[in-house]
């Protein structure tokens, strides 16, 4: 039997978790003190996955940056990817929260997160 430990990250709490696998599986969760401890191991370990958030360049607009984010969250594994992605790129203000920034970047749309007007 393999195990694992993790600290949870779904509230201030930051639970211990210990994961007990066979096989590739999740058999146990142990160490959390609610549900959403479970939950988060099992998928944690099967596949990790974030929100990315970043800046991009803003062209003629108020701000010389906008921060943008993942719609969704993506593979742990293609952060880099994904930041990689972004670092050249520059929007003309103005630009609206949950504006479309980059479509289908490793799989996910990227949009802003704050309004940027334009000079």
């Amino acid at each position: 039997m393999e195990k694992k430990e993790l600290t949870c990250i779904c509230c201030p709490m930051g639970c211990a978790l210990n994961i007990e696998m066979e096989n590739n599986e999740v058999v146990k969760v142990s160490g959390n003190t609610c549900k959403r401890g479970d939950t988060y191991a099992r998928a944690e370990i099967v596949r990790p996955v974030r929100m990315v958030t970043t800046i991009v360049k803003v062209e003629n607009g108020k701000l010389k940056t906008l921060p943008v984010k993942t719609k969704e969250p993506i593979d742990k594994d293609k952060i880099k990817l994904c930041l990689h992605a972004l670092k050249d790129i520059k929007v003309k203000a103005p630009v609206r929260i949950g504006d479309v920034i980059v479509s289908n970047v490793e799989g996910v749309d990227i949009i802003a997160t704050r309004n940027v007007e334009a000079i």
